[in-house]
């Protein structure tokens, strides 16, 4: 993909567990071209925030290549990885376990600074701090309060400011409104959006939820169980979803109009399988209406099916067909 500063080839990352080895991300394969923004959905336990981790190195890779425009993060040395670092930044899910709690508003956004020795002086980090504090909305006032004094969008907003004084290129957002009311929720998604289009950002968005991922994304990437199931531009995934787990996944987003309490939607059936040690075949062919010997057999192959659409199915072109957008 061109332009793309971001390219995921092949990562995997397992946990050696005393059932076996726990496949969180299963040879998952994308771009993401500057200044654009990723979504990536899935419920949970299906490898998002494994994914964002291990992009930053928090979790080393098992196998794979992260290149970050073009050098590989996964090889590169302790020393060259910490100079990258400042480059690529993270907001947490959690606005108030992510902060330290004996630290007041001003020392949390400073301790990145402070760090990655960034300022010369003082007064040169006083300056931006007070600097990033107005970009993210947060008042003057609020320089010496302790974290446990501020309501959840005030907390996030300092978790956004860390994740920025740094000046970052690429910032993987990790669930970062799903512990917030919704009418915060809008406000943090806006800010994000406005901090992207000033600060020329590129986003990898994570989240359980679509409606939220439809309003930040240009492209949406569905995983399974360490998998990448589908991938395609946000609304050609709403529009023509090819897999019936993102079928699924949309069929679930609440509807606020009367009407559609009458409507009938089928519900998943079956179980899900164990990440540990996974069988061969399609992860979600235990719970697939359309699932066929052929989907147990072995590795579904990750193909584009239309221009700039991805899908792991076998029967991806029979599904979309099938009437009822989001419905299975």
């Amino acid at each position: 993909m061109a332009g793309s500063f971001l390219e995921v080839k092949h990562l995997k990352k397992y946990f050696n567990t005393p059932a076996g080895m726990l496949h969180a991300v299963d040879d998952v394969s994308f771009q993401i071209p500057q200044g654009k923004t990723l979504g990536v959905v899935g419920e949970s336990g299906c490898g998002k925030s494994t994914l964002g981790r291990t992009l930053l190195r928090l979790d080393k890779p098992t196998e794979g290549e992260i290149l970050f425009k073009g050098t590989d993060l996964v090889t590169v040395k302790k020393k060259e990885m910490k100079q990258i670092r400042p480059k690529i930044q993270m907001v947490f899910q959690d606005p108030y376990a992510s902060l330290n709690g004996r630290m007041n508003v001003r020392q949390l956004i400073a301790e990145p600074l402070i760090v990655n020795k960034v300022c010369k002086n003082k007064a040169e980090m006083e300056e931006r701090v007070s600097r990033m504090m107005e970009t993210v909305g947060l008042a003057e006032r609020l320089s010496m309060a302790y974290p446990h004094e501020l309501d959840g969008g005030r907390r996030q907003r300092i978790g956004i400011a860390r994740a920025l004084i740094l000046e970052p290129e690429f910032v993987i957002c990790d669930e970062p409104v799903s512990a917030l009311d919704v009418s915060i929720q809008a406000q943090i998604l806006n800010l994000l959006m406005d901090l992207q289009e000033q600060m020329k950002l590129t986003y990898m968005f994570i989240t359980h939820d679509l409606s939220v991922v439809r309003h930040i994304s240009d492209e949406i990437m569905v995983m399974y169980l360490g998998k990448c199931v589908e991938k395609a531009e946000a609304e050609e995934i709403f529009q023509h979803p090819m897999h019936p787990y993102t079928k699924a996944l949309l069929a679930a987003i609440p509807i606020p109009s009367i009407e559609s309490c009458h409507k009938i939607r089928k519900l998943l059936q079956g179980e899900v399988v164990s990440p540990v040690n996974p069988a061969p075949g399609c992860r979600f062919a235990a719970r697939c209406p359309y699932t066929a010997d052929e989907c147990r057999r072995g590795e579904i192959p990750f193909t584009e099916v239309s221009p700039g659409h991805y899908c792991a199915c076998i029967r991806a072109e029979e599904i979309q067909k099938t009437a009822g957008g989001g419905l299975l």
